[in-house]
């Protein structure tokens, strides 16, 4: 069964803290949503939606696209509990999410399918390390760097206030999407017609707006 709980007097660090479990959708190789509530793998980053890498032998493959699989099957079917003690920028809970007690951001990054993402933490590097010295996944080649990846990105359109969410007007409706979102960085925001910034998703939800993926 879903559940959402603060924890308040409970919780050390930050004053935000919060539980979540149950059956997941995967948005890409680092991101879940379990009920509606959108949240971030602490510790690790994986390739980008359409990022390639190259194996043993200089072929590109489409690395960021078997990392959001990995994660699935990693999932699939089975009930994820998350826990975590803060927000990002986008409003996404940043926790550690396990699967019958298997951490699956440890689980991604041994498998070579993530990097440990050692400007929030270096609690996955030695998995990483292990899965370095064995050639898995990513490490079977070359791959770039998601953070390099995003930071090679044409410039993006400047967000007001820090509220990076896209409110688009489309065919398909009131459509908000979200910065690691595969349509993120050519979705234009035009607020002359009616089109928004948000800050965070439960506030885009609240004006009646619905995510690009569902």
């Amino acid at each position: 069964m879903f559940r959402f709980c603060l924890l308040l007097a409970l919780c050390a660090g930050p004053a935000f803290g919060a539980m979540l479990d149950g059956p997941v959708r995967v948005i890409d190789g680092d991101t879940l949503e379990i009920s509606g509530e959108r949240v971030r793998l602490f510790g690790i980053d994986a390739p980008e939606h359409d990022q390639r890498c190259t194996d043993a032998a200089g072929r590109p493959w489409a690395c960021g696209a078997r990392a959001t699989e990995a994660l699935r099957d990693l999932t699939r079917g089975r009930a994820v509990r998350c826990s975590g003690e803060e927000q990002d920028r986008y409003g996404r809970l940043v926790a550690r999410c396990t699967v019958a007690g298997r951490d699956l951001g440890a689980a991604m990054v041994h498998d070579g399918m993530a990097f440990a993402y050692r400007r929030y933490s270096r609690d996955y590097v030695g998995a990483e390390e292990q899965a370095k010295a064995a050639r898995r996944g990513i490490w079977a080649g070359a791959a770039e760097n998601p953070a390099a990846v995003r930071a090679a990105a044409p410039p993006a359109q400047a967000a007001p206030g820090g509220c990076a969410i896209k409110g688009n007007i489309s065919s398909r409706g009131r459509i908000y999407h979200l910065p690691d979102d595969r349509s993120y960085a050519k979705t234009r925001i035009n607020t002359a017609t009616g089109e928004r910034w948000f800050c965070t998703e439960a506030e885009a939800r609240a004006a009646g707006w619905r995510h690009a993926g569902d």
